[in-house]
């Protein structure tokens, strides 16, 4: 149990997930907390850390070596510890999604358009493409086109070579329009990405975490290991909705859209603890060769700025 009765809530809702989440929580912990210390821990010390969540021992080790498994790990031995950092192909994935959660706000659009076709790629190409892409923030405008209105041709091409699709896809840039968001434009955004639904998830993670803000302002003093799982579950939730989030424009959402809501409840709240969370990290993780390193200069530049 926690001093903070909404944070206990958020806690048992994480346990009570059926299966528990532990791989995703490790993959959250590691991009926002170990890799602006260096990236590499001590499996001691990271299970230490994580058993307040209420995640034992043999999950942990079980999810670790997973992700190792999977790619976003890797090892090294030292004595009989083993110490664990993010691949760089880990690094690089999870860099593309945590860009995204510490923004500070969302870029001016110029009302250009990029559009992929993919009609020249078999079918099983296709539905792989077509992921990848939607993870990147696409979406589907007709069954073999797929379109973002903010988009970085450079990363689109990249994506596209990875999968080896680059050569049978057809790449698209439009022109600003003169009208950016048409009735019939906005209600193509609706279907094709689906934003009535992500909106219904966005005002529930407002509902999970306006009484853990209300309840950490009240306080007049805060307990590191309780920010530690605050920042840590907050995150962690709000990565998981960016995860779905095109991040597309103002001008082509609706006006009461709940994301605003959302980014500004997480920037305040993370605001308010992530310094007594550092202070936990600190005295709980452990490198090969001791303490923590400190925090990169650009883990302070996260939500427009922490200092």
């Amino acid at each position: 149990m926690t001093s903070l009765a909404p944070l206990d809530q958020l806690i048992t809702r994480f346990q009570q997930q059926t299966p528990i989440r532990a791989s995703s929580l490790i993959i959250t912990l590691y991009g926002d907390a170990i890799e602006p210390h260096g990236g590499t821990v001590w499996l001691g010390s990271l299970i230490q850390l994580l058993e307040p969540m209420g995640i034992n021992e043999r999950l942990i080790r079980t999810s670790i070596f997973r992700l190792t498994k999977e790619g976003w790990l890797s090892a090294e031995k030292v004595g009989r510890r083993s110490y664990y950092s993010l691949t760089g192909a880990g690094r690089r994935r999870f860099e593309k999604a945590f860009k995204r959660v510490y923004s500070s706000s969302v870029p001016v659009w110029d009302g250009a358009w990029c559009l992929v076709v993919l009609s020249q790629l078999s079918q099983d190409k296709r539905k792989q493409v077509r992921e990848e892409l939607e993870w990147q923030g696409f979406g589907a405008i007709a069954p073999t086109v797929l379109a973002n209105p903010r988009c970085d041709r450079v990363d689109v091409s990249a994506t596209l070579q990875e999968l080896d699709a680059l050569d049978d896809s057809i790449i698209f840039e439009t022109r600003t329009q003169d009208v950016l968001a048409s009735r019939a434009l906005r209600a193509q955004v609706r279907e094709s990405w689906n934003i009535d639904e992500l909106g219904r998830h966005y005002s529930e993670f407002i509902q999970l975490f306006r009484p853990l803000w209300k309840e950490l302002r009240e306080q007049e003093s805060l307990k590191p290991a309780d920010c530690f799982l605050a920042r840590t579950l907050l995150i962690h939730e709000y990565r998981r909705l960016l995860l779905r989030d095109p991040q597309l424009p103002d001008e082509l959402l609706p006006g009461d859209w709940e994301g605003r809501a959302a980014r500004q409840l997480c920037r305040n709240i993370y605001r308010l603890i992530y310094c007594s969370a550092e202070a936990w990290l600190n005295a709980t993780l452990e490198t090969a060769d001791g303490p923590l390193p400190d925090a990169s200069e650009s883990f302070y530049q996260r939500f427009g700025g922490l200092k």
